[in-house]
């Protein structure tokens, strides 16, 4: 049941995705061209999706627990330490120099050469960090 579910909601947000008009670089790109050809409708979006999330939350917490698991799974940390806020701003680097986020990259993976190759350096930014991470502790341990 799990995985049809992940798929259902999975295929509604691609096809928000597609629908909102967040799989067209073009028009994400011109979502940071301030001083240029500016186009608001991703504010919207997001606006729209934060509202969606914020009843969501308050629905979900009333119930007690989720419909499909045994107690909810939230982050405990609350500190910003220098992997967030780096992260974040590769992040938003990315999307700002690509036009694609990773969510909205997959609805369009099949559609040409810029989404794979989008794709791709996310991956090798993906193993990258992780190669960074696991150095750090090796260094951390090797110090101890």
């Amino acid at each position: 049941m799990k995985p049809l579910l992940a798929f259902a909601f999975g295929l509604v947000f691609g096809c928000g995705i597609l629908i909102s008009g967040m799989g067209n670089p073009a028009k994400v790109l011109n979502f940071f061209d301030i001083a240029g050809t500016w186009d608001p409708s991703l504010a919207f979006v997001m606006g729209g999706a934060l509202l969606v999330t914020a009843i969501g939350y308050r629905l979900a917490f009333r119930m007690g627990r989720p419909l499909l698991a045994s107690s909810f799974s939230l982050p405990t940390k609350q500190d910003l330490d220098i992997r967030l806020i780096g992260g974040s701003a590769v992040f938003g680097i990315g999307w700002a120099l690509t036009g694609f986020c990773p969510g909205g990259l997959v609805p369009v993976l099949g559609l040409g050469t810029a989404p794979l190759m989008t794709g791709a350096a996310i991956l090798a930014g993906i193993l990258a960090a992780r190669w960074m991470i696991q150095l750090s502790y090796r260094k951390t341990a090797a110090e101890a």
